[in-house]
């Protein structure tokens, strides 16, 4: 009885262990976060999370073209991110958005950067459609994403109306996504 019960006892051990060594996928989006990132990353904890990438940080003092944005690249140099803090200048600052870049970031419902508007209407509901100069920006508020879309994909009676109100309806399905952010 003594060996069923410490058999089933390490069994048990084992088993929730290998459960807890899994690693989080390194590019899934989610609602608050991105990968290792979270809406409560702070711009110094950058550096431990992208260890084995590049983190590109611009001095807003030294530079009046700096955005105060920070890049991530791979150590190969393709670019994964572009991060934007809260406050600039400040390490303890949270994350207010993050352009992604790389392809392989992508939602649990498989919209990356290589997405078609088709593709996002059919996985998420549009919860808002900003008419802007040159692009349009399709908002989704169940992953805090807003997609740009250039106004070149558009009809050509839609291209130069600002006033127009669009309807999803509208949009060709296969516009592709200029812009992918994520917002905090």
């Amino acid at each position: 009885m003594k060996n069923t019960f410490f058999t089933a006892l390490i069994c048990a051990f084992i088993i929730t262990s290998c459960a807890n060594d899994k690693a989080p996928n390194p590019f899934v989006i989610k609602k608050n976060h991105i990968g290792l990132l979270t809406d409560s990353t702070q711009v110094k904890d950058l550096k431990t999370i992208f260890s084995n990438d590049s983190v590109v940080q611009f001095n807003a003092v030294r530079s009046y073209m700096a955005s105060g944005n920070i890049e991530i690249y791979e150590k190969g140099g393709k670019k994964l991110l572009d991060i934007s803090p809260k406050k600039g200048q400040d390490s303890t600052s949270l994350i207010s958005s993050v352009r992604i870049f790389d392809d392989r970031y992508k939602t649990e419902k498989n919209i990356n950067t290589l997405s078609t508007f088709k593709d996002i209407k059919a996985a998420y509901k549009i919860s808002k459609i900003d008419n802007l100069i040159n692009v349009i920006v399709v908002s989704v508020d169940e992953i805090n994403a807003t997609f740009t879309i250039d106004k070149k994909e558009l009809p050509a009676s839609m291209r130069f109306d600002m006033d127009m109100q669009i309807d999803p309806i509208q949009i060709p399905e296969k516009a592709k996504i200029k812009l992918f952010i994520i917002h905090w």
